[in-house]
């Protein structure tokens, strides 16, 4: 499928969440994270068959939440390694895992095609007032004792996290833009499977005479996703998460799983409360904006195990203009 910016039908983002990498009630060390990862990727390489060409990005929550931990307990040790700097060594080491189970799935199954992962920095506005206001969960569960002793020893932001525990969360600016934009369309140009966007992007942001400089914070994946979809003209964003369909009343006797969503119906419900900030929330958020900006787009949100049959109208929650 040849790229042409502007009119890409078969061209996808596929937004791999955690659950994608690390399953719940898993340690998540390396094994089980490639075991997963290597899961992930059939459906992938089914899409591919099928003509799709596709970027592929991914969360580090936990990854980029252990490398700080790691970080921490060395700290007497070696030198320190900032926020950003982290999301920055979690996109290529996850980007590496991503990229060989997705060559071997293709060895496997009789087909090929260029795999290259890119640590793209994306662009948030400074002065965002979100750097002054944690968000985002990164890093393992805690007990909530645990959780207050970091509070009081490390002055660690602590909260609820999915009713599954107390994480640690860091600030989650808004992504304004691409800085490898041009780089990626290039390379889909080649017809490369592009791995990029890893944990959000690695964040910067301009100084006064247009050079780039870093800042520690996270940025939300799905919200990153969806302005790299954006940035090279993708028609479909993929988001992957952990159910088969969003859902009204979640958790609720009264829950309702929704096959399709307009963008009227997604803003309201999303008004209304009923997509929470740290789970379906930024996965709603991201897909209005994405929807939005062209009525020819769509978004599919679904688990792994269901891709396929989302992408045949089966299985899923697509969201469209109307």
């Amino acid at each position: 499928m040849k790229f042409v910016e502007g009119s890409n039908e078969k061209l996808a983002v596929i937004a791999l969440g955690g659950n994608a990498i690390i399953n719940k009630g898993e340690r998540g060390d390396i094994h089980e994270q490639f075991a997963n990862t290597r899961r992930s990727m059939g459906p992938v390489v089914e899409l591919m068959k099928r003509g799709y060409n596709f970027i592929l990005t991914h969360g580090n929550g936990p990854q980029v939440g252990n490398l700080m931990l790691m970080v921490d307990k060395a700290k007497e040790l070696v030198p320190e390694t900032p926020l950003g700097v982290a999301d920055a060594m979690t996109c290529g080491s996850m980007g590496y895992m991503i990229e060989q189970s997705l060559q071997n799935i293709m060895i496997r199954a009789g087909v090929w095609r260029n795999v290259v992962t890119i640590p793209a920095q994306i662009l948030v506005d400074q002065h965002d007032p979100a750097l002054a206001h944690p968000t985002k969960p990164i890093g393992p569960f805690y007990t909530k004792e645990d959780a207050e002793q970091l509070m009081k020893e490390k002055g660690w932001v602590m909260k609820e996290d999915a009713k599954r525990g107390y994480r640690r969360y860091v600030a989650s600016p808004y992504p304004i833009d691409v800085i490898e934009k041009d780089a990626i369309k290039l390379l889909l140009e080649k017809e490369y499977i592009v791995i990029t966007g890893g944990g959000g992007g690695i964040p910067v942001y301009f100084e006064n005479d247009r050079t780039i400089e870093g800042v520690d914070c996270v940025i939300d994946k799905d919200l990153a996703s969806m302005k790299i979809a954006l940035a090279v003209g993708a028609m479909t964003l993929i988001i992957i998460t952990g159910v088969p369909r969003v859902s009204l009343n979640f958790g609720t006797p009264q829950q309702e799983d929704l096959g399709r969503l307009t963008l009227a119906q997604a803003r309201y419900h999303h008004e209304q409360g009923q997509f929470p900030p740290g789970s379906m929330g930024p996965k709603i958020s991201a897909a209005i904006e994405f929807v939005q900006a062209n009525p020819k787009n769509r978004v599919i949100i679904t688990d792994v195990d269901n891709l396929i049959a989302a992408m045949e109208g089966k299985e899923g929650t697509t969201i469209v203009a109307y």
